[in-house]
């Protein structure tokens, strides 16, 4: 997801500090799922318009626990909203999907508010921008670049904005 979202962090969300590690969320023990934090400006693109990235793109909200070959409660479907008004948005948005019925099943993606973020190790920051061939990376996320370039071109950068060049600015 992280390639799709180029201003994200990978981390986690949903577990408390002691067990953000990779090493244990891999468990499926901790309660974290593996997440990313999304920095975005809404005067170049709104919440609802990442919410339709997220779902039209990044991820399969109509998988519980997995995505992908990825399987357990780490890689379950949740948004992890920053305060009241990203949830609202998020439930109508995925009600507004369920009811269209958009999905050949339905969305079963929860919204968690009220999670701290933990980033993950370094390690797993730009992960996609160094390892473009990496065999995970090519069967499973080149795919959602080339939708993000095909479906919202708009929103496509072929230069990526990385997380270590972030860190660099600020």
């Amino acid at each position: 997801m992280q390639g799709v979202f180029q201003h994200a962090v990978s981390g986690y969300a949903g577990g408390s500090a002691p067990s953000a590690q990779y090493e244990t969320v891999s468990t499926g023990t901790t309660g974290h799922a593996e997440s990313v934090r999304v920095t975005f400006d809404p005067r170049t693109i709104s919440y609802a318009q990442i919410l339709q990235i997220y779902f039209a793109v990044a991820h399969d909200g109509t998988e519980l626990n997995r995505q992908g070959p990825d399987i357990g409660t780490q890689y379950r479907s949740a948004i992890f909203p920053v305060g009241a008004e990203q949830a609202k948005i998020a439930e109508a948005y995925i009600d507004q999907l369920n009811q269209a019925h958009a999905f050949h099943r339905p969305i079963v993606t929860k919204i968690e508010p009220g999670h701290a973020f933990y980033p993950a190790e370094g390690y797993h920051q730009d992960f996609l921008a160094r390892n473009p061939t990496y065999p995970y990376i090519a069967i499973n996320d080149l795919p959602k670049i080339a939708n993000l370039k095909r479906l919202f071109p708009e929103f496509y950068r072929a230069d990526p904005v990385l997380v270590s060049d972030m860190k660099a600015t600020q």
